[in-house]
């Protein structure tokens, strides 16, 4: 169904002559999305993340660095799950064995109104830094948070932890 709608945007281009979309067709991206679909919407945030040409476009800011660091870990989750983790107290484990290798933590956990919260995820991600591993911030209205919205905070490991997730490491 993508291709239809590429191909008859791209029809409708040269037929009404369309500049704008002639002078982007390289920067357009089409999607399968259905509203309010969640598993759908995932799987279109997964293609356009995975896309050369989004990439290439965005290749050295901010956000193709977070979009990298993301992508890594979803990866991980799909091919290695033993190195990746997700929710509060199996970062914080992590962390405790020094296995963090990059920090996603979303910037609303900063924002909460416990003061010592806050203070333990600036804590957190200062440590994670100062041991040699990677932390990034996303803000609440990156597209990786439609991932990261239900715990907030995850991790791709420097080596694989299997029962971490369980609560306890062997």
């Amino acid at each position: 169904m993508k291709e239809d709608f590429r191909r008859f945007l791209i029809g409708e281009e040269q037929r009404l002559k369309l500049k704008s979309i002639e002078n982007n067709k390289s920067r357009i991206v089409v999607v399968n999305t259905s509203k309010g679909d969640n598993n759908n919407c995932s799987s279109s945030l997964h293609e356009v993340l995975h896309d050369k040409a989004v990439m290439n476009l965005i290749k050295d800011t901010k956000a193709a660095m977070e979009i990298r660091a993301y992508k890594e870990f979803s990866d991980m989750v799909s091919s290695n799950s033993d190195q990746a983790c997700y929710g509060a107290k199996s970062v914080e484990m992590a962390h405790e064995l020094m296995a963090i290798e990059t920090l996603l933590i979303m910037d609303d956990l900063f924002e909460r109104a416990e003061i010592g919260t806050r203070h333990k995820y600036v804590g957190l991600v200062k440590s994670v830094k100062e041991a040699g591993g990677k932390a990034i911030v996303f803000s609440a209205k990156h597209v990786a948070r439609v991932e990261l919205a239900t715990t907030g905070i995850a991790t791709t490991l420097r080596f694989p932890m299997p029962d971490l997730d369980d609560g306890f490491v062997t």
